[in-house]
């Protein structure tokens, strides 16, 4: 854990297409059944919506609202307008949740952010490796046998592998 984050950060690095959040959707049930309180922050590289054309939220926000806030007594989700072409950064979104009730924030995407991460890898995908060049890779999970010097091989294909390197590198933090 760094004192920026104020709570244990962990993210999947990997080019598009590589599986990230196929893997993370197989592996959270995993950290839930272990107790594990976990939050994910997902970086898009597109504009996107969770309003839909029609909704009040969406018609609020687009009428000019700067934040829309839509709760029930179910979930709630804050939108917030952004300055564009404005690159999130990580500690300012790490602000936006509540950490007291939280173990571990797991991140996908910003690979480009300093904090540690664990690399997917998948060499048919004919992609570079990134940790030989990111120092804050502390895993690399594959689908092939690769050197990877000091740092841990996971198996891609095996959520219960990446859950149980997660569990024991959260140990350590």
């Amino acid at each position: 854990m760094t004192d920026k984050f104020k709570k244990p950060v962990l993210g999947f690095a990997a080019y598009s297409g590589t599986g990230k959040t196929t893997l993370l959707v197989k592996v959270l049930p995993l950290l839930k059944a272990r107790g594990l309180r976990v939050a994910m922050i997902k970086h898009a590289h597109h504009d996107f919506d969770i309003d839909q054309p029609g909704k009040d939220s969406y018609e609020l926000r687009k009428a000019g609202a700067e934040q829309m806030l839509i709760a029930s007594n179910f979930r709630r989700a804050l939108m917030t307008e952004t300055p564009a072409g404005a690159e999130p950064q990580l500690v300012e979104l790490m602000a936006e949740l509540n950490l007291d009730d939280l173990d571990l924030v797991l991140v996908e995407g910003f690979r480009h952010h300093s904090f540690p991460k664990i690399e997917l890898h998948r060499p048919s995908t004919g992609k570079d490796l990134i940790f030989p060049g990111d120092r804050d890779v502390v895993a690399v999970a594959c689908d092939a046998v690769i050197e990877t010097g000091a740092l841990p091989l996971l198996d891609l294909n095996s959520a219960q592998a990446v859950a149980d390197f997660i569990v024991s590198w959260l140990s350590g933090q």
